[in-house]
């Protein structure tokens, strides 16, 4: 096993120097930890620093609200006010002039899960964007990408289609850290003057998997119980752009996915014909506790992943996605409420980046057209990335 310390750790071990004495901000939640399981407000709120203010992501500061779901401000701590990023409207998810304008430096120490439209890396980036120009330091303390730093897939993200779950072009399986992120976007954005210091994690290595690293695994956000459910989500999340259940309200979610009208058995056969490499599909019923179809019996299917290293997740969800709509017939739908506070273009758009993939789908043409495109758009981002990397 390799012994990895976070950037947390590195800065703690220095005794908080360089920020020592200092105002600052934290952009943070419940699963960055030390790996003594020690938070990063309780250690920021021990050290030589003065720790004036807690911004929480998607999901609250303590990682307990579901998706979708706004927080309010949240609880202040004696001295310390807490504002949260992910409010009712879309001018919430960045922090105000106002709320920077008291510190001397921000430091943002979040837990990604290496996928474009998780949105703790959205939420970096928009606080760089408001904290670098107006000459306000950042520091961004790194932690290992939990599904691997090497392997890239899937579309990019075209002009039109941005969004909090498309904030910033970049590959939907990135292979990279939130410290590279916050590098590449602070050169190709040009943003400053303020400057960006990125505190790297120590001991870790692209290949490395988050279970080699020594460090503990605390959930994210509601619905990433576990680093399996984390393998999966960079293609299971495009469910959410559908009728269909991408396992909420269940005990595996993403790793479960079906609909009520679905027959497992002729699914995971459909499936397990294609031999897509690294995974197995096992027939599953299940019961969704909330959310979609909550409490109807649902037929559908698990994802095993044998080989993690060959499991392409964004080629197998879209492999997926197409066999459960063509054997959902008229009963599958597409979203269309709005989403992450955009009502149009539609969800599975916004996921993808485009409308190039929905409209392959309901053509019912072959996807090598589809997967001839990631091709070249994820050589073109891997060139783009090689710059930005660490490790």
């Amino acid at each position: 096993m390799t012994i990895v310390k976070t950037g947390l750790e590195v800065l703690v071990a220095r005794n908080f120097s360089p920020i020592r004495h200092k105002r600052v901000g934290l952009v943070t939640h419940a699963a960055a930890v030390d790996s003594q399981l020690r938070s990063a407000t309780d250690l920021f709120a021990q050290g030589p620093i003065h720790l004036t203010t807690i911004f929480g992501p998607e999901h609250g500061l303590h990682s307990q609200a579901q998706d979708l779901i706004g927080v309010s401000a949240e609880e202040s701590r004696s001295t310390v006010r807490v504002v949260s990023l992910y409010g009712k409207d879309a001018a919430s998810l960045k922090p105000t002039m106002e709320q920077l304008r008291e510190l001397d430096v921000l430091v943002i120490d979040m837990q990604d899960i290496g996928t474009r439209f998780y949105t703790f890396q959205a939420t970096m980036l928009f606080c760089l964007q408001v904290a670098l120009p107006i000459g306000l330091p950042v520091f961004v303390l790194d932690r290992p990408n939990p599904i691997g730093g090497v392997d890239i897939e899937g579309p990019s993200l075209q002009k039109g289609f941005e969004s909090f779950v498309g904030a910033y072009d970049i590959a939907v399986r990135h292979g990279m850290t939130m410290g590279e992120l916050a590098r590449m976007y602070c050169s190709e954005l040009q943003l400053g003057p303020g400057l960006l210091e990125v505190i790297p994690c120590e001991g870790w290595k692209r290949h490395d998997s988050i279970e080699s690293t020594g460090l503990p695994w605390v959930l994210p956000s509601p619905n990433m119980p576990t680093i399996e459910t984390a393998l999966v989500y960079p293609g299971q999340c495009l469910l959410e752009g559908t009728n269909l259940s991408e396992g909420r309200g269940t005990t595996k979610p993403f790793e479960i996915c079906g609909a009520p009208w679905i027959e497992a058995e002729s699914l995971a056969k459909r499936m397990n014909s294609m031999k897509l490499p690294g995974v197995i599909f096992r027939p599953v019923w299940f019961r969704p506790t909330f959310q979609k179809h909550s409490g109807i019996d649902c037929g559908g299917v698990q994802l095993h992943v044998r080989d993690r290293t060959a499991f392409q997740p964004v080629r197998t969800s879209l492999a997926l996605l197409r066999a459960m709509r063509e054997l959902s017939g008229s009963r599958f739908a597409w979203r269309t409420e709005v989403y992450e506070f955009i009502e149009r273009p539609i969800a599975i758009d916004l996921l993808f980046g485009s409308d190039r993939e929905r409209l392959a789908i309901e053509s019912g043409h072959s996807d090598d057209p589809i997967l001839r495109a990631w091709e070249r758009e994820e050589e073109i981002f891997r060139d783009r990335r090689r710059r930005y990397l660490l490790y």
